[in-house]
């Protein structure tokens, strides 16, 4: 029965997949699932694991300390399956029900579909994920699970990261970890990955891929865990991408602590931002060229009680030209601040629902580049309430 379903399952799904991939709920949680609730006997049998995942919030936006609006909002609804099809092959499927779903002609996948990948443990050192995963890179908040973060920085919000490709991971130990991976850069056309296209003057890239080497190390009784990579791919002829990321977590007792540096180069600019940034005094805007973007993230969290977590967080982030082309001169373009404070209330112990109340600012300062394309970024604000809850469904 177990070795049936699983098998089905992933049939169904087409499914393949990999590890930020850490999912909703481990299958090693101590949550009870809803079929274990319903009927113990039957879930005895099974080897998939089934996660639905529902977050909501009630949110007042500012613009410029100005009122802008308040709303209801069905932040993030997805579904999940992971399983094993025995000790050596397993799988991971995810899907967000908020993301249009739009057919992807690159990986032939729709924009909903998270992961979809398999993994394939060659021994207990190596294990080889392929399929729709998540780019590697280094960095604690844009590693942790989403349902743990209520607003992501500029830098990590912007990563095209759920991408088809092939992982290679290499553990010499409980603490080392070696990854190797390969994937697409984009999911889609040239015209899907950037504001404006490509530019008709540069040609298509034959190869679009990117490569990653990630390490990830845990030290001092586990308590210090660092995760770095480096990355480097290629958007279109002559017009490269390269990631240098590092994340520095402290996590030990009640205290999760973690400072992440995060730099990109961009031949094309796929985060957009400073493309964005052209505004009614720029004639027939194209997509900018030649960016960098660097972002310094600092978080804070204490359990003050079992039921109770606290944290503070904020990000300072610079976008800029490093090489000048079309209407946009070498140097800084614009500078932000994000600072965000929350609380959280766990209303029964292991269990994945949570209650919180969340206040985000984010400051904008446009330098005399910026203003000279008629840019306009106002500061922003938001306080919010509103619930997470991950059910386990089998």
């Amino acid at each position: 029965m177990k070795k049936l379903l699983s098998f089905c399952l992933g049939v169904f799904f087409l499914i393949p997949v990999y590890a930020q991939q850490e999912p909703l709920i481990s299958p090693n949680d101590s949550v009870k699932r809803l079929v274990e609730m319903l009927s113990p006997k039957v879930y005895s049998d099974l080897s998939a694991h089934m996660n639905l995942e529902f977050y909501t919030s009630a949110a007042a936006h500012f613009t410029s300390g100005n009122f802008d609006e308040a709303a209801f909002k069905i932040n993030r609804v997805r579904l999940e399956i992971v399983g094993s099809f025995n000790q050596t092959i397993s799988y991971h499927f995810r899907q967000s029900f908020n993301n249009y779903s739009e057919h992807h002609s690159l990986d032939n996948l729709s924009s909903s579909i998270e992961f979809a990948y398999v993994n394939w443990r060659l021994n207990p050192e190596l294990k080889l994920t392929v399929g729709k995963q998540f780019l590697a890179l280094g960095g604690y908040e844009y590693y942790v699970n989403p349902i743990k973060v209520r607003e992501f920085s500029q830098f990590n919000d912007n990563v095209a990261c759920y991408q088809a490709g092939v992982t290679a991971s290499w553990s010499p130990s409980s603490t080392q970890e070696l990854v190797f991976q390969v994937l697409n850069n984009r999911s889609g056309e040239d015209e899907d990955a950037y504001i404006y296209g490509r530019p008709e003057e540069i040609a298509r890239a034959k190869v679009p891929v990117i490569s990653t080497i990630n390490w990830n190390g845990l030290f001092a009784d586990k308590a210090v865990h660092l995760r770095y990579a480096a990355s480097w791919g290629q958007q279109a002829q002559g017009r490269n991408v390269m990631y240098l990321t590092a994340g520095n977590v402290y996590e030990k007792g009640p205290v999760i602590a973690y400072l992440d540096l995060m730099y990109t180069r961009q031949g094309l600019d796929s985060q957009g931002v400073v493309t964005g940034l052209q505004g009614a005094l720029v004639d027939g805007a194209s997509t900018a060229q030649h960016t960098e973007y660097f972002s310094a993230i600092a978080n804070f969290d204490y359990r003050i009680h079992p039921q109770w977590n606290v944290y503070v967080k904020g990000a300072y982030e610079t976008a800029g030209i490093y090489k000048a082309n079309g209407v946009f001169e070498k140097g800084l373009y614009r500078t932000t601040w994000n600072t965000q404070a929350c609380i959280e209330f766990f209303p029964k112990r292991n269990s994945e629902l949570k209650i919180f109340g969340h206040l985000l600012y984010k400051g904008h300062q446009l330098t005399d580049r910026s203003k000279a394309l008629g840019a306009v970024s106002p500061h922003v604000q938001r306080v919010s309430l509103g619930f997470v809850y991950t059910l386990p469904v089998f």
